[in-house]
């Protein structure tokens, strides 16, 4: 069997999904897992599928279909292994929105070779004053011998800076 990450970007319109998910079935393919959304008005996402390997032409000419409606889709192998070492985070960072929070906290996490694992971002309204108030949620992998107390210092050296919130826990 072989497993495939569908990305998939387009104008969003009802019936997206519908003929993404029977693009996959009518090639023999199981649909696994996706993250789909509406992002700055577009149709946006990855799907994992699982398909036989003899299959892989046949998921290409029904994704085509797909494709000329207006939905672009790329199709990338899966690529499987161990799950990596050292210790899982769950990064939460909650502040005024403003220009560069992500370049920042980003730029710390890569200083220190945390990996980045998923990544959400969005804005809400301010309880109090309906300003825009910026969340960030983050699953990180902390490099082996790297304790979670200095990701979180190197995290808020900068927090006064950015002016966020941060919270860093064990991610379950």
């Amino acid at each position: 069997m072989a497993l495939l990450v569908l990305s998939v970007v387009g104008s969003d319109r009802p019936g997206l999904t519908r003929a993404l998910a029977a693009a996959v079935l009518s090639a023999g393919g199981n649909w696994l897992e996706s993250h789909l959304s509406r992002l700055g008005g577009l149709y946006v996402g990855s799907v994992l599928v699982e398909l036989a390997a003899d299959r892989i032409q046949a998921l290409r000419a029904a994704v085509g279909a797909v494709d000329t409606e207006g939905l672009e889709v790329r199709i990338a192998p899966a690529v499987e292994g161990p799950e990596a070492p050292g210790e899982a985070l769950q990064l939460d960072v909650v502040g005024q929105d403003r220009p560069g929070i992500v370049s920042q906290v980003t730029a710390v996490l890569t200083g220190l070779e945390a990996n980045i694992e998923a990544f959400r971002t969005w804005i809400s309204a301010e309880p109090h004053s309906g300003a825009p108030l910026f969340h960030l949620e983050a699953r990180l992998r902390a490099p082996p011998g790297t304790p979670a107390a200095k990701v979180q210092a190197a995290l808020e050296a900068i927090s006064a800076e950015v002016m966020v919130d941060i919270s860093l826990i064990p991610a379950p």
